[in-house]
């Protein structure tokens, strides 16, 4: 046998070995993805030994309690701590303020000493401009980051709650109480909604009322949907009625709504596309450059007109970023 024959005969196998490899892997990866998916994250934890108490105290954020921020700013906290809950972070909302003191302070520290070090002077708009540099790195980002990753699953709890709805009828026409019909969300819906609603019948069973319960999961989004939700059950418990008649009704009016409202964003797509480019360019645009070139800020800082003309600017960039806002907050 010639060598141009074994030499062909090695590449063959060589190419199927690794043709079979490849298609193991990226099976195995789609089985640890769908097995992954099939569950929510509050079935994870009680299946890794975690008990009921403790994933309910996990998972629930208290988005209506008190805050530990004075009046003029708890709405602020209350707003945070939504967001928080809304991307699926644990930590507390005092907690993530801190860190982003912190980092401001720490940020205004270091680029201080590095800026400094060659004898420039501190001075009132180069101080300014640190504060302004670590706010925009600290703060802004993050939340802007944070935002979107809320916004994202916010989204998909909408798109899944007619689902839920659906699922929570076919247990009702089965014979199922309210209680045993939600608690099959639990475990056939995944997260976010199959975790929300898993905290609402822990709530039940450590003694919450139902209605109740539902209400603080509606406030923790803030979706009319659930809204309508809970105002349905509350209604058909303290008059009666085909609960299930009316919870498909609810479903397909949602399902209605929410393709009324895709229609409406298709429509404002450009105009919301602007106003993202539009919001964060002069964001990204400030922090690319100051970490690039910081003299480039720090050598105007100096100048009288510098502050007036920072502070026109700020206000002209919050004027126009809550116009967009108004412009493009369509509500259908």
């Amino acid at each position: 046998m010639s060598n141009d024959i074994i030499r062909m005969l090695v590449l063959v196998l060589l190419f199927g070995t690794v043709l079979l490899a490849t298609e193991g892997l990226v099976t195995l990866y789609r089985t640890r993805r769908f097995s992954a998916g099939a569950i929510n994250r509050r079935l994870r934890l009680i299946e890794g030994g975690m008990t009921r108490e403790q994933v309910t105290t996990k998972l629930r954020i208290d988005t209506q309690g008190p805050t530990v921020l004075p009046p003029p700013f708890n709405g602020f906290e209350h707003r945070l701590a939504r967001m928080m809950h809304a991307a699926g972070l644990d930590f507390q909302p005092i907690f993530v303020l801190g860190m982003m003191l912190l980092a401001v302070v720490g940020i205004v520290g270091v680029v201080s000493m590095i800026s400094f070090s060659g004898g420039r002077e501190m001075t009132l708009g180069t101080f300014i401009m640190l504060t302004s540099f670590a706010l925009a790195v600290s703060v802004i980002l993050p939340m802007t980051v944070l935002s979107r990753i809320a916004a994202k699953r916010r989204k998909l709890i909408e798109a899944q709650f007619p689902v839920a709805l659906d699922v929570f009828v076919r247990g009702l026409r089965a014979g199922h109480p309210i209680a045993s019909a939600l608690d099959l969300l639990t475990s056939e819906m995944s997260d976010p909604i199959g975790s929300e609603f898993g905290v609402v019948v822990d709530e039940v069973t450590y003694g919450a009322e139902l209605s109740d319960a539902l209400q603080a999961m509606a406030d923790r989004w803030g979706l009319q949907d659930m809204q309508m939700f809970v105002v349905s059950l509350s209604i058909q418990r303290e008059t009666g009625g085909n609960l299930a008649e009316i919870l498909e009704n609810l479903a397909a009016v949602i399902r209605d709504r929410a393709s009324m409202y895709m229609k409406v964003r298709a429509l404002s797509s450009e105009g919301r596309m602007t106003a993202v480019i539009l919001t964060a360019l002069p964001i990204l645009a400030f922090t690319g450059l100051f970490l690039a070139n910081a003299s480039f800020y720090l050598d105007v800082a100096d100048d009288p007109a510098f502050i007036p003309g920072f502070a026109g600017l700020i206000i002209l960039y919050l004027i126009g970023y809550f116009t967009i806002r108004r412009m493009i907050n369509l509500e259908v």
